[in-house]
C-alpha cells in the first residue's frame, strides 16, 4: 500500500503529477529570463548579507547587556539575557532582488525598552561596525512600525524592535511559538508577526525551490504591471507571495513554471470574497482578535481578503477597492493569455514581464495630487501621509457614476523646483514644470527608499512634526529656493453610459481640506493641490526610454462629395455627422475640467 499523501492548506490539491520534460525545460527558461532581468544577485553580495547579519546578530546581543549594565541588574542577568535578530518579508521568503532592504526584527527580553533601543542602538552599532561601514543611519521613532533605517557597507536594512514578556532571549528561540505573545502590545505584536508570518508561510509549502522561483516572477510581474503596492490599495511582497504559496499548495510536485501559469487562472478566477487560507485559522488563549467576517463587520468588506497564516490571522489585502480589484483581475486574465501562449510556444517568458501602459495608452484623463513642501525632510512627511490617504481620494471618486475606473498609480513621482515667489509656487501647484530644476532627478517614491516618508505612509497616521528649517524663506526674497513635491497620479476612464458633464470637484475639495485639518500639516510650509491632466500634457519625466508621450488628435473636417446634377445631398454629407463629433469631443474635453480653491 502507498502512503496517504499529505494535505497541504485547507483543500486538497488537484494534482500530483510529476513534471514532464517539457515543463522541466520551460522552467529553466524562466528561471534563465529572471537572471536576465536581474531578479538574482551575485554569490557574492549574498555571502555579504549573511556577514553583516552576523554582525548584528552580536550587536543585538551587547546592545541587551548594555541596557541591563545601565539599569544595575546582577551579572547572571546580565549573562543570560540574550538578544537574537529575525529577518522577515522578502528576504526571509528567499525571493528576494538585489538592492532590496532587508527587513531585521531586534527581538529583546522584558526589561529592555523601545525607548533603550532608540536610545542606545544607534551608538552601539556606530562603536561595533566597522569605521566608515555606516553609510546613513536614521531613527524614526514616531513611525507606526518604529525603526532605525540603515545602509551598511551598501546594503539598506530596516531595523525594528520589539521586546518579549520573558527574561531571556535564547539563540535557539523559535519565533511561531504562540506563546510568546502573551503579555505584548500592539506595536510589538505587529513587529513579532512579521518573522512569524514569512516562517508559517516557508512551512506551508511543499517545496521551498519551486516557491521561490514562481514567486521572483510573480513579483516582477507585478512591480512591471503596476499592480505592487499595500498602501495603494495593491497585494504587497508577503500577500503576493500568500498566493503563490496557495498554488503551490494546489500542485505539490510541480515546477516553478507550472505554478506561474496555473497561478494566473486560479487567482484570476477565484470567488471573492472567499478569502485565501493556507491553513485553519486557529484559536489561542491570548484572545488577541483575529479576522473572522462572522465576528467584525469591517472584516465583510474586505474585497479581496488573503489571510496571514500566523496567529493572529489578519487580512493583508483590506486596502484593495473596486477599481484596484478590478485592475488586478484583468491584469491577472492578461498575463493568463500570455502564459498560454508561452506554454505553446507562441511567446517567450519576456513577453510575461513588459512594461505597464499606464502613461503611454491607458488613459485619456488625469488626475494629478500635487503635495509640496519648503523643506525636503518636511516633504518627506507630509508626502507620505497624502500616499496613505490618496486611495480614499479615488474611493470618493469610483461613487461617481460617470467614472468606469479612477486608478492611482503604485508610485509618486518627486521633484525639485526653484521658485522665488508665491506665484512661481502656486504654478508648480498647479501642475507647470517650467521652475523645475534641471539638475536634479526625478525619482519615483520606490527608489528614494526614504525612511520618514515610508515609516508615515505606512502608519496611516498624521505627518510626524519635524524641523524644516526656514519655511518662509522661499515667499519673501528675490532669490529662488527650492521648493519641494510630490505627485501622485489619478488615471480617469468614463463610464461608457455617460451621459453627464462629470464634475470632481466636490470630492476634490472635501478630501483637499480633509488633509490639511490633519495635525501634520502647518500652513505655509506644506501645501496640496489637484489638477486635471490630459494625457498629451503628462510631464515628460513619467515616461521611461523608448516610451512617446501621447500626442494630440488632430481634428477630421469632412471631405466634400462632388454631386451628380439634380442629387440631393444626404444627411452624413451634408456635415451633420462631423458636427455630432465636434460637439462630443468637446463635451469629453471638458469632464475634467474644474476649478480647485488655491
Amino acid at each position: 500500500m502507498t502512503a496517504p499523501q499529505r494535505q497541504w492548506g485547507t483543500t486538497p490539491s488537484i494534482s500530483w503529477t510529476l513534471p514532464t520534460e517539457k515543463e522541466i525545460l520551460q522552467n529553466e527558461e524562466l528561471t534563465d529570463e529572471l537572471k536576465r532581468q536581474g531578479q538574482y544577485e551575485a554569490p557574492g553580495e549574498t555571502e555579504k548579507k549573511q556577514a553583516l547579519l552576523v554582525q548584528l546578530q552580536k550587536i543585538a546581543i551587547e546592545f541587551v547587556k548594555h541596557v541591563c549594565r545601565k539599569n544595575n541588574l546582577p551579572q547572571s542577568i546580565i549573562d543570560s539575557a540574550g538578544g537574537k535578530i529575525f529577518t522577515y518579508g522578502s528576504y526571509r521568503l528567499g525571493a528576494y532582488a538585489p538592492g532590496s532592504d532587508i527587513d531585521t526584527l531586534v527581538v529583546a527580553p522584558r526589561h529592555v525598552t523601545r525607548e533603550d533601543f532608540f536610545e542606545y542602538m544607534p551608538s552601539i552599532l556606530e562603536k561595533m561596525l566597522p569605521s566608515g561601514a555606516i553609510e546613513e543611519m536614521k531613527p524614526v521613532p514616531e513611525a507606526y512600525v518604529p525603526i532605525i533605517k540603515l545602509v551598511i557597507s551598501g546594503t539598506d536594512f530596516d531595523l525594528n524592535f520589539t521586546r518579549l514578556a520573558v527574561p531571556t532571549v535564547p539563540w535557539d528561540l523559535d519565533v511561531k511559538d504562540t506563546n510568546l505573545l502573551r503579555g505584548l502590545d500592539d506595536r510589538e505584536l505587529r513587529a513579532l508577526n512579521g518573522p512569524r508570518v514569512a516562517d508559517e508561510l516557508m512551512q506551508l509549502v511543499p517545496q521551498k525551490k519551486t516557491f521561490r522561483t514562481a514567486l521572483r516572477a510573480i513579483k516582477l510581474w507585478a512591480q512591471r504591471r503596476a499592480v505592487y503596492g499595500n498602501i495603494v490599495g495593491f497585494p504587497g511582497g508577503v500577500a503576493w507571495g500568500m498566493l503563490v504559496a496557495r498554488v503551490c499548495q494546489l500542485y505539490p510536485q510541480a515546477t516553478g513554471s507550472v505554478i506561474v501559469m496555473k497561478f494566473f487562472r486560479i487567482i484570476g478566477r477565484w470567488n471573492w470574497p472567499q478569502p485565501i487560507l493556507l491553513k485553519e485559522s486557529e484559536d489561542h488563549p491570548i484572545q488577541a482578535r483575529v479576522w473572522n467576517p462572522r465576528l467584525y463587520p469591517t472584516d465583510k468588506y474586505h474585497l479581496m481578503p488573503i489571510i496571514t497564516p500566523a496567529y493572529p490571522a489578519m487580512c493583508a489585502t483590506h486596502n484593495i477597492g473596486p477599481t484596484t480589484k478590478k485592475i488586478i483581475i484583468q491584469e491577472l486574465e492578461r498575463g493568463g493569455d500570455i502564459t498560454d501562449k508561452i506554454s505553446f510556444g507562441k511567446l517567450q517568458w519576456k513577453d510575461l514581464f513588459t512594461k505597464h501602459t499606464y502613461f503611454t495608452k491607458d488613459y485619456k484623463y488625469y488626475l494629478s495630487i500635487i503635495s509640496g513642501s519648503t523643506t525636503k525632510e518636511a516633504q518627506a512627511s507630509w508626502s507620505g501621509f497624502i500616499e496613505s490617504k490618496v486611495r480614499l481620494l479615488v474611493q470618493s471618486l469610483e461613487s461617481q457614476g460617470s467614472i468606469a475606473v479612477a486608478r492611482l498609480f503604485n508610485k509618486g513621482f518627486t521633484r525639485e523646483h526653484r521658485c522665488k515667489d508665491e506665484d512661481e509656487m502656486s504654478a508648480v501647484l498647479h501642475g507647470e514644470m517650467q521652475y523645475q530644476a534641471t539638475n536634479v532627478k526625478t525619482e519615483t517614491t520606490d527608489n528614494i527608499k526614504d525612511p520618514l516618508h515610508n515609516a508615515v505612509a505606512q502608519g496611516g497616521a498624521d505627518a510626524a512634526a519635524v524641523s524644516n528649517g526656514n519655511g518662509e524663506a522661499i515667499l519673501n526674497g528675490s532669490e529662488p529656493h527650492t521648493f519641494y513635491t510630490t505627485t501622485y497620479y489619478v488615471g480617469i476612464e468614463l463610464a461608457q453610459d455617460s451621459t453627464k458633464k462629470l464634475d470632481v470637484s466636490d470630492q476634490s475639495r472635501d478630501w483637499k481640506d480633509q488633509q490639511c485639518r490633519s495635525a501634520g500639516y502647518e500652513d505655509g510650509r506644506n501645501f496640496l493641490n489637484i489638477t486635471a491632466t490630459r494625457s498629451y500634457d503628462l510631464p515628460p519625466d513619467v515616461f521611461g526610454p523608448g516610451e512617446e508621450r501621447p500626442t494630440r488628435a488632430k481634428k477630421k473636417t469632412a471631405m466634400k462629395k462632388e454631386l451628380l446634377p439634380g442629387q440631393k445631398r444626404s444627411l452624413d454629407a451634408s456635415g451633420m455627422e462631423v458636427w455630432r463629433a465636434v460637439k462630443t469631443a468637446k463635451r469629453l474635453g471638458a469632464i475634467l475640467r474644474y476649478q480647485m480653491d488655491d
